[in-house]
């Protein structure tokens, strides 16, 4: 177990080195039609959203070290499949390999972390390791963002090949980590649903359920149109041709704004408490797709560093919260089931969105704000009853 924790951040690291991540949309774009890449999103999210469930059952059942091994085989095979595309159908089969790995590393990776853990007997270190495993994740973003960026400006599918060899490090990482003890599912799959159910009702769980259900959609909406937002803003001022290079630099200051936000993240939250600082969180979330939906200048461009900042001020504690409260034998099929919801509710959303857009031509500036003023509007009433709701909830 002591192995397990040294490796886990780079665990973490080599997850996070998505060199594509600043220039996907506009390779899409390039390749297919803007409306074709939101599609292409929508089929990532729902290729993550169908395996979430049984990928799991599957960590529940079969162990967290077999589920992250094949988490890295899928992350591999998708990242090749959208090197070597050049159909809308090749980069949906990537697509769908990216999400089932998704879907495999989702609340197996930190099951894994807590359960080796608890079997040293220091549960209660869990926020110093998440934060550590926070920092090594973003710092991988942020390095693979920029890297990515100037990878494009020579071929948009060179950042996918970068992304391949990092799926075979990650394979070599997973292959060393020892699965940790827990209790696994019951003989009777009907205590299993009962501990399942129980979840669902507990006030505290439920709370920050409906919260990060919420935070997942608001933090995807910049990071899917973040990308025709500043090429649209290059574009004004005659330089859409770096687009992915300005991409991928602001991909990476906000990864190290994070990073950064994170060496006070816990001082904060013993500051002001769970609940002020996941409800902070979330309303800056809300800010920034409110100047999405506003304006078109490329000041807005600046305000994207500060994209994954809420996610630092709580994903960490969101994740330290939660863990204790969960039972070993479903503890992955909870989290999963989380993810799933989050996912299922920003595809049906995009879906909406890709109506919208135009077929043959680049997302324009009209439609951008179209599509963030709505989804604006309704995080304004989200927080709104959430903070009307969080004392009942019991979250410290």
């Amino acid at each position: 177990m002591i192995q397990n924790l040294a490796l886990y951040p780079w665990l973490k690291l080599c997850q996070n080195l998505a060199f594509w991540q600043a220039t996907w949309f506009l390779y899409f774009q390039q390749e297919l039609s803007a409306a074709q890449a939101i599609l292409l999103y929508v089929v990532y999210d729902v290729a993550t959203t169908v395996m979430e469930v049984p990928s799991g059952y599957m960590s529940d059942r079969l162990g967290r070290r077999l589920t992250l091994i094949c988490a890295a085989i899928a992350s591999l095979g998708g990242a090749l499949l959208l090197t070597t595309g050049s159909s809308f159908a090749i980069f949906a089969g990537g697509q769908i390999l990216l999400g089932t790995a998704s879907a495999f590393a989702s609340g197996t990776d930190t099951s894994l972390l807590y359960e080796s853990l608890s079997a040293e007997g220091r549960a209660d270190e869990v926020e110093t390791h998440e934060l550590r495993a926070w920092r090594f994740g973003f710092t991988a973003l942020a390095l693979s963002a920029v890297t990515g960026g100037a990878m494009a400006l020579y071929s948009g599918a060179l950042p996918f090949a970068a992304g391949a060899l990092a799926a075979l490090v990650l394979l070599f990482v997973t292959l060393q980590m020892k699965e940790p003890p827990h209790k696994g599912l019951s003989a009777d799959r009907l205590d299993d649903l009962r501990a399942l159910r129980g979840n669902f009702t507990h006030p505290t769980l439920l709370w920050i359920f409906a919260l990060s259900l919420l935070m997942y959609v608001f933090s995807h909406i910049p990071f899917v149109f973040g990308q025709p937002f500043i090429a649209e803003a290059m574009s004004n001022s005659g330089l859409r041709s770096e687009a992915p290079l300005v991409s991928g630099m602001v991909s990476a200051t906000m990864m190290v704004v994070s990073v950064l936000v994170s060496l006070i993240a816990l001082r904060i939250r013993k500051r002001i408490g769970l609940a002020a600082i996941l409800l902070v969180a979330f309303s800056m979330q809300i800010v920034l797709v409110s100047a999405l939906a506003l304006s078109g200048s490329a000041l807005v461009i600046a305000l994207l560093f500060f994209r994954m900042v809420p996610n630092s001020l709580s994903q960490p504690f969101i994740q330290a919260r939660v863990q204790p409260l969960l039972d070993d034998g479903t503890r992955a099929t909870y989290l999963s089931l989380k993810s799933l919801t989050g996912r299922l509710v920003f595809a049906a959303t995009l879906l909406l969105a890709s109506g919208s857009a135009s077929t043959n031509a680049n997302l324009s500036f009209g439609q951008i704000h179209t599509i963030a003023g709505w989804y604006a509007l309704a995080g304004v009433i989200a927080v709104v009853a959430l903070a009307l709701t969080a004392k009942g909830a019991k979250l410290e």
